[in-house]
């Protein structure tokens, strides 16, 4: 669930830069507000606003004015009972009891985490979720333990076609995996299976703001669609043609099915205004890598390949070789000093949310 209005341009689009500080604070109270208990909304406030640090914009702040409705709708239960539904040696069946999907996967990575340090290796399933944000939130934890992290996810929507077709049975199944290194940020490649999520297309909407041409398709003559408005009458394209669509399929029967969760046709997108719970599966590994060599070596490794990797030769043009998770990095260390940018759309969105709820705005909390 990575995918997102690149960086540069939130940036460049912003009206003003939020304190992190502040955007956790109106999450948490909002969830609050919305019948979560006080620990569970301040872990949500934590995990959005995370998503906005490392960049991936659709799946930060921008999603409380969706998950709120949700929530105060009865859709998603604010007072969910997060549990090992079944457990073995290196395995284990998580029941998110239809809660916030945020929660129920922080749960399941500790699980995976605790798993591994008994096993070496966690294989962690979930189902009875929701949508989680971004991707790259998960194997953060694993990898906070020193452990190599890997999620993926059935989307909670389908917006993707299998490879030639034209109506959406798959949806942006996303993998996101870390690993550790030493004193070079940890490797951490976060990406959706289309060529763009949809909360990346929602903030073009949200903007007025052209697709470009090789995101999405026409379902009735194949041609690029480009109106982001008019997203319903189209469907994603996957990364690298085929491949991309096959890595989807591959990822939704392992997180989707293997789970007992939806899939396919059996995915019900909450934007429809459906009843009933959505069912998502997810999938957190660990893999424990003292089990293989000292921690410290490995990290040592890394560190090693990552540097020589920068400092390989470039082709012309290109200005620098990037390692995965190196920018989103940088991007936190400026936002948590310099704050989140936002447009002037979305505080507008907040604001209204929070004014429904009786909260303070962000206008009111900033001045």
């Amino acid at each position: 669930m990575t995918a997102t209005t690149s960086a540069t341009e939130r940036t460049a689009a912003a009206d003003r830069r939020v304190a992190a500080g502040l955007l956790r604070a109106l999450a948490a109270e909002t969830f609050a507000a919305c019948g979560l208990p006080e620990t569970d909304a301040a872990e949500m406030g934590r995990l959005m606003v995370e998503a906005d640090l490392i960049g991936s914009d659709a799946h930060g702040i921008f999603r409380l004015t969706q998950y709120a409705p949700w929530l105060r709708a009865g859709l998603i239960n604010p007072r969910a009972n997060i549990r090992v539904e079944k457990r073995s040696p290196a395995a284990a069946l998580v029941d998110g009891d239809n809660g916030m999907g945020h929660l129920v996967m922080a749960f399941a990575a500790r699980t995976a985490v605790e798993i591994a340090r008994e096993s070496g290796v966690a294989w962690v399933g979930a189902h009875r979720s929701n949508h989680a944000g971004a991707g790259a939130l998960y194997p953060a934890i694993p990898v906070a333990h020193g452990m190599v992290g890997i999620y993926a996810a059935v989307s909670s929507a389908n917006h993707m076609a299998p490879w030639g077709g034209a109506e959406a049975l798959m949806g942006t199944n996303p993998i996101a995996i870390g690993i550790p290194a030493g004193e070079e940020p940890p490797i951490m490649l976060d990406m959706a299976t289309s060529v763009a999520s949809f909360g990346k297309i929602r903030t073009h909407a949200l903007a007025k703001k052209p697709m470009p041409e090789g995101w999405v398709v026409n379902r009735n003559d194949g041609k690029p669609l480009t109106d982001a408005s008019r997203i319903k009458e189209g469907v994603l394209l996957p990364i690298g043609g085929y491949k991309g669509s096959g890595l989807a399929l591959i990822i939704g029967l392992l997180c989707g099915p293997l789970n007992n969760a939806a899939f396919g046709r059996d995915v019900r997108e909450f934007s429809a205004a459906a009843s009933g719970e959505s069912n998502t599966g997810q999938t957190i590994i660990a893999l424990d890598i003292a089990r293989f060599l000292p921690l410290d070596a490995f990290r040592a490794e890394i560190d090693r390949h990552i540097r020589e990797l920068r400092a390989s030769a470039r082709l012309p043009g290109v200005d620098a070789i990037r390692i995965p998770g190196e920018q989103a990095h940088r991007r936190r260390q400026d936002r948590e000093r310099n704050g989140v940018p936002l447009t002037a759309a979305l505080v507008a969105e907040l604001d209204k949310l929070a004014q429904s709820l009786g909260l303070r705005t962000l206008a009111a909390r900033s001045g």
